[in-house]
């Protein structure tokens, strides 16, 4: 484990793992546990960088407004001091939109995408609003008012009946975020701007991954950016909602097993 510090924020990382990297990127209001079921298989064949992005688990927390693109230079900041120029970005929902970004805007230390239960767009409208709304909430009763709400939006309906010990454990998880890390990320996400016209300049092969019942970012999203990268191939999982790699680990780590093993040595 590592602590890496930029700009008065303390970044949080492990790395586990030899050969090609990947770095990972976590949900809102998760942590690197996140990807608690694939880090052993990737660290068979890859170094793997799993970041606590600001705000969350065991990075600092955060006290002034920030953007997506401040979360792309701080896992670059996270890869500097790994000593790795190059690296799979790999990340789940708003872990997704920054590695996105960071193809865009630091292409050289992308080599691949590895992208679940993202967006490519714009906040909506009405989520903007009901987000506002929960904000409100959240102010006033705290985030464990909140967890039910979200772990019912996070996990599909089959996951909720079948696995309520994990759904129990994350609805915790979800409650011990700092209100104030909780407010700042959520409007860095409310105010995000869309990068669905940029897609078609990013050239790194790309595989995105989306659960079939996904509230927060529907499959359309991921169709979207599937159908806008060029070459992108579209692997949808049944029985999964935002939480994919929670939720059906198996299927969503022999996904990316399946687009690393494809990628050229040089990637």
């Amino acid at each position: 484990m590592a602590i890496v510090e930029r700009n008065g924020s303390r970044i949080y990382y492990e790395s586990m793992g030899e050969g090609p990297a990947i770095v990972l990127g976590h949900s809102f209001l998760c942590t690197g546990d996140m990807w608690c079921r694939q880090l052993a298989t990737l660290a068979e064949s890859h170094r793997v960088i799993n970041v606590d992005l600001r705000g969350h688990g065991q990075s600092s927390v955060v006290d002034k407004p920030f953007t997506l693109y401040d979360l792309v230079d701080d896992v670059l900041a996270v890869l500097d001091h790994a000593g790795i120029d190059r690296a799979v970005w790999a990340g789940l929902s708003i872990g997704g939109m920054v590695g996105l970004r960071a193809a865009i805007v630091a292409p050289h230390r992308v080599a691949g995408l590895v992208l679940l239960d993202t967006h490519a767009g714009a906040e909506t409208a009405f989520n903007r609003v009901k987000f506002q709304l929960m904000a409100a909430v959240a102010r006033v009763l705290g985030m464990r008012a909140l967890a039910p709400e979200i772990a019912r939006m996070f996990f599909s309906s089959h996951t909720r009946e079948s696995q309520p010990g994990l759904v129990r454990d994350w609805k915790d998880r979800f409650a011990s975020v700092p209100l104030r890390s909780a407010l700042r990320t959520a409007a860095a996400l409310r105010t995000r701007d869309s990068i669905v016209e940029q897609l078609a300049r990013i050239e790194v092969p790309a595989v995105v991954i989306v659960g079939a019942d996904d509230q927060p970012t529907p499959p359309a999203y991921s169709e979207e950016i599937a159908a806008r990268l060029p070459g992108a191939k579209l692997v949808v999982i049944e029985r999964a909602g935002h939480l994919s790699t929670l939720e059906q680990p198996e299927a969503v780590t022999s996904a990316m097993v399946s687009f690393l093993a494809g990628l050229a040595p040089s990637q």
